[in-house]
């Protein structure tokens, strides 16, 4: 009987499946556990965070020195009115 058929008789021809169905489900599970790390919209977070308003924004500049105090009130009159 040679080293094949003996490997083959006693039972060992189907030892291959098992490391293979561990393997496929680690990557299944790799997959899940990143989808949902990610989110649907691959943001990172699984939703959006709130947008800010155009006054939010305004401010920030300006507390920051993007703009001038003039500029700032020019603007702020804009989004007022």
């Amino acid at each position: 009987m040679d080293q094949t058929t003996w490997w083959m008789s006693h039972g060992f021809g189907w030892m291959w499946v098992f490391p293979l169905t561990f393997l496929l489900v680690l990557v299944l599970l790799a997959v899940v556990l990143m989808r949902g790390a990610v989110g649907p919209r691959g943001d990172g977070h699984g939703s959006q965070p709130p947008r800010e308003s155009a006054r939010e924004i305004l401010d920030r500049r300006y507390a920051r020195g993007e703009i001038s105090k003039a500029e700032y009130e020019e603007m702020k009159r804009t989004l007022e009115g």
